[in-house]
């Protein structure tokens, strides 16, 4: 058995007390996410955060701010034998005005009120949505 650690790097967006969130089907499987994803080898964790928003949603970001980092052990339902390890960023979105879904996975986004029950289909993100609107 050869364990792997998959990195996963997200950015949360809110405007108007409401957080940015997507409609994505991963591996067959309705996901409520935040915008982000995978870690790639030789990228660091900004860089990958940059990297995300421009080929999901064709946006630019700044003001990056660290929010959280997953502290328990959470195993891939995806994926046998791999670790994730998830770390969220607080972001502002710079060209709001030129987003354009560019993944196909990505079925839509939506705003979604802080104030709301928790969407997130993913534990580490009910986790921090419970953060934010401890804030």
């Amino acid at each position: 058995m050869n364990p792997n650690i998959n990195v996963r790097v997200y950015g949360i967006c809110i405007q108007n007390q409401r957080i940015l969130v997507l409609d994505e089907m991963y591996a067959g499987e309705r996901l409520i996410k935040l915008p982000g994803g995978g870690l790639e080898f030789g990228e660091g964790l900004i860089d990958c955060l940059h990297r995300e928003f421009e080929e999901e949603l064709n946006l630019k970001i700044d003001n990056i701010q660290h929010f959280y980092t997953q502290e328990d052990f959470v195993a891939s339902r995806f994926r046998e034998n791999e670790q994730l390890l998830t770390i969220y960023y607080q972001v502002n979105i710079v060209n709001l005005q030129q987003l354009n879904i560019t993944d196909p996975s990505i079925s839509q986004i939506k705003w979604i009120s802080i104030q709301d029950e928790n969407p997130f289909t993913l534990p580490i993100d009910k986790i921090v949505f419970e953060k934010l609107k401890n804030l």
